[in-house]
């Protein structure tokens, strides 16, 4: 009896630890562990490399083990690789055995593609004037003998900043650029910067940047000749668009050089001198070399994740990985001329006769090229990134590329990034005009079905400004939501590709409940949500975009935008987002059109309060970046500009106050008086324009009113119009000063004395009403919801309501018509043109 109980124990615990042993297949890696160990939790391997080898064996051999899911589990500390973690179709998992990277309970690991200098020491001597000591220098690393290349260096995980003519944040402007030879005139008053081979210029142009490796700098007196290396040379002069600008206005295209030993010469600067073999570094405040961390990066790619349209990579996860210090070094080889998006151009073009097949009035070709990411992943479904980081890299984080289906970007931090945060689906092959519409034969070639939802993007685009939080290009199916996105040096997210309203592989693509803010950092023609070329059944709802940086180095300074619907774009419907105001643009959008509802400060504050990231991921929050120092735009306002004169060019107006962005822009008129309403900034310098187009006409302004009514303000309980229409009169005061003070002091004191009279406001369901006066002369602004009609509510104001009756009757002994109005007649009524 007792054998056989001892063995029916025994049996019993075989069959235990077998069932137990095939719930999951768990593989541990640490930094002290060794690729030839077991790979056990007490026994760890030392690479992610290796780990995912075994793991590929347990899979090829049908292991038992590997049932319930295989886990690589990553312990804390920082993992440096000397080779990219290449996933393989054969690393797949499936729906019920997954493979899993994942880092140990409460570990951060990092998979870090740099590496770190050490042993620095303060040089000897005097660098371009600065006191002995200041400047700190080491051996540049060299692998194999040669010497590593990096445009970017780390300390304390701070990014340093490459040696650059400009102090601090300041740039300067060139003087002329000529695309015929290729060459750009810069002031160059600082004669102690000299020309050495691998300096650069970095050069803002409207919504772009570009890199340009300068060839010779030939100086005359106080201004200085570039050229440039090919091919950047022939690309920056002979694309079209973005280029270089020339403004009276605005200022012409702002630069500085960068990336020369006699620049070296603030804090927080560095210089590679690549002849010499020596780094050298001037720390800023409170950064100690003798123990600093200095890294630099090395791998242009962490991760690669690529299978084949046939056998794409399926059901692997990353979750709680952080992904740092990547490396891109194309702007040194080839320099970099983007197109937008951080996509470079290779060839791009003027054409003489405009036109192509697709689009007839096209007069630019343009081909580019993608820059690389710390992690890639084409053809491959069902993988997961979750609570992973990615910082410190060069260029983009995250690229789901090409043939990528299904898989979830949920949870993740993205910070301090060169380039765009995240890039997704195919913009142009390399070899295909950037203008064409994309239609594929196999439609797993598209980036579809992926859900990106619940990540910090927060200091992206501090390389190449043009890039953005989210960037999508042709793309299906695709869900954007609940991420939050700020300090960005150009747009939040950006969706299409093609500039073509000609239906293409896009369709039902969706952003919803994003949190934008502190945006257009340095770039202007700027949105929060910026869209291209036709995407049936797609919507952009319950957005929160709010806060636009002051760049100080704008080609269009009045160009920044909540929501923009550029070139082509069509089949989106756009609503219920709430913003400030309603700065928004649309931009030959394709005949199909969109539909826009409810895109407002009004809309419901739960939109506000929804927007972002949820739980479980809130913390992530803590990590934002806000460059509070940097600057704010400042708010449009209501603003009405009088033109008063014997007659009036009113497309020459039109065309002379287009650059100023004026936002709900009408013009009206009665008789010799022509007035331009709506939301300004810097009226005085619109009227400044005015004057030097329009010498023989009068101007005056009329702003900050002396009485605001709103009824989002005053009226309880109501929900504002979506669309309103605005009613304007105007009149005088009579000539006796005292008498005007009173009408002055009765309107700053209305809303308390006399609040009956917001009441019939509301009564009537007027938006706003609106009181401005310049000298004796009055402007009165009445917005009624589109499509209602003034006399059909203004008599509600004085139902049951006898006070707004006494109200208009004392009002009247202070009012008088303007010159030129008939006997007895008081307020005129301007007619919108």
């Amino acid at each position: 009896m007792f054998l056989k109980n001892r063995n029916s124990l025994f049996t019993f615990l075989l069959m235990f630890f077998a069932v137990f042993s095939m719930q999951a297949a768990d593989i541990w890696v640490a930094t002290n562990g060794k690729d030839t160990n077991e790979g056990t939790k007490t026994s760890p391997l030392a690479t992610v490399h290796m780990a995912l080898r075994k793991a590929r064996e347990l899979r090829r051999l049908k292991d038992a083990s590997i049932k319930g899911g295989i886990h690589i589990i990553i312990k804390d500390g920082t993992y440096y690789f000397d080779e990219p973690l290449f996933v393989r179709p054969e690393d797949s998992g499936t729906a019920d055995s997954p493979t899993i990277i994942e880092a140990d309970a409460n570990a951060k690991p990092i998979f870090n593609g740099g590496i770190e200098i050490k042993n620095w020491k303060k040089t000897t001597t005097s660098i371009n004037g600065l006191k002995k000591g200041t400047v700190w220098v080491a051996d540049a690393p060299e692998i194999a003998g040669e010497l590593i290349n990096y445009r970017q260096l780390w300390v304390n995980d701070v990014k340093a900043v490459r040696a650059k003519s400009t102090a601090g944040t300041t740039m300067e402007r060139i003087l002329s650029w000529d695309k015929e030879t290729e060459t750009c005139w810069i002031p160059f008053k600082d004669k102690s910067i000299q020309f050495e081979p691998g300096m650069e210029m970095f050069i803002v142009q409207w919504w772009a940047i570009a890199n340009l490796r300068i060839k010779n700098i030939e100086v005359k007196k106080d201004s200085a000749r570039l050229s440039f290396e090919k091919p950047e040379s022939r690309v920056q002069s002979e694309h079209p668009w973005p280029a270089p600008w020339i403004s009276k206005n605005n200022g012409n295209s702002a630069f500085f050089l960068n990336n020369g030993m006699s620049m070296l010469n603030e804090a927080g600067e560095w210089y590679l001198d690549r002849k010499n073999r020596k780094i050298y570094y001037i720390p800023r405040a409170g950064e100690n070399m003798a123990s600093a961390k200095v890294t630099v990066p090395v791998l242009e790619n962490l991760v690669e994740i690529k299978g084949t349209i046939d056998s794409p990579v399926h059901d692997v996860k990353f979750k709680g990985i952080s992904f740092q210090y990547s490396n891109w070094l194309r702007p040194s080889q080839q320099g970099h001329v983007p197109l937008q998006a951080g996509l470079y151009l290779l060839d791009a073009y003027k054409l003489k006769i405009p036109g192509t097949p697709n689009q007839a009035t096209l007069e630019n070709q343009a081909w580019v090229g993608r820059p690389r990411a710390a992690v890639e992943v084409n053809f491959a479904n069902n993988t997961v990134f979750e609570s992973c980081s990615f910082e410190h890299l060069s260029s983009t984080g995250l690229d789901l590329h090409k043939g990528t289906n299904n898989n979830k970007v949920q949870g993740n931090l993205f910070k301090d990034i060169g380039g765009n945060g995240i890039n997704l689906g195919v913009f142009s092959e390399e070899a295909f005009e950037a203008h064409l519409p994309l239609n594929v034969r196999d439609e797993r070639e598209v980036c579809s079905n992926e859900l990106i939802a619940d990540n910090l993007i927060t200091n992206v685009a501090n390389e190449d400004w043009g890039c953005l939080g989210i960037a999508a290009g042709f793309v299906k199916n695709l869900t954007i939501k609940h991420n939050e996105i700020s300090d960005v040096a150009y747009s939040g997210i950006s969706m299409g590709w093609g500039w073509t309203h000609t239906e293409n592989v896009m369709q039902n693509n969706k952003i919803l409940a994003n949190k934008i803010h502190h945006y257009a950092k340095h770039l202007h023609d700027v949105a929060g949500i910026y869209t291209l070329s036709s995407q049936p059944d797609s919507r952009i709802e319950e957005n929160y975009i709010d806060k636009v940086y002051n760049s100080p180095y704008a080609h269009d300074p009045f160009l920044w935008l909540y929501l923009y619907t550029d070139e082509g774009s069509q089949g989106f419907t756009i609503k219920n987002n709430w913003i400030p105001i309603q700065k928004i643009l649309k931009n030959n959008n394709g005949p199909k059109g969109n539909i826009w509802q409810d895109n407002n400060q009004f809309v419901s504050t739960t939109i506000k309060e929804n927007a972002g990231i949820r739980a479980p991921f809130a913390n992530l929050k803590k990590e934002v970046v806000v460059d509070e120092a940097w600057g704010l735009q400042e708010m449009p306002k209501s603003v009405a500009i009088e033109l008063i004169g014997q007659h009036f060019d009113i497309e020459k107006i039109k065309s002379t106050i287009k650059g100023f962005r004026i936002v709900g822009e009408e013009l009206y008129q009665w008789e010799n008086h022509l007035v331009i309403y709506g939301l300004m900034n810097q009226p005085e310098r619109t009227k400044r324009k005015l004057a030097l187009a329009f010498p023989e006409l009068q101007i005056k302004i009329y702003e900050n009113p002396i009485y605001d009514f709103q009824n989002f303000e005053r009226c309880k309980d109501s929900k504002p119009a979506s669309e309103w229409e605005n009613i304007l009169l105007t009149a005088n005061l009579v000539e006796d000063e005292k008498m005007q003070k009173e009408y002055v002091d009765y309107h700053t004191t209305q809303f308390e004395k006399w609040p009956e009279i917001a009441k019939g406001f509301c009564n009537a369901d007027f938006q706003q009403l609106q009181v401005f006066k310049n000298g004796r002369q009055l402007m009165l602004v009445i917005s009624i919801p589109k499509g209602e009609d003034l006399d059909k509510l203004n008599p509600k104001t004085t139902k049951n309501n006898p006070r707004v009756d006494e109200w208009n009757a004392l009002m009247k002994k202070y009012q008088t018509g303007i010159e030129d109005a008939k006997q007895g007649e008081t307020w005129m009524f301007l007619k919108k043109i």
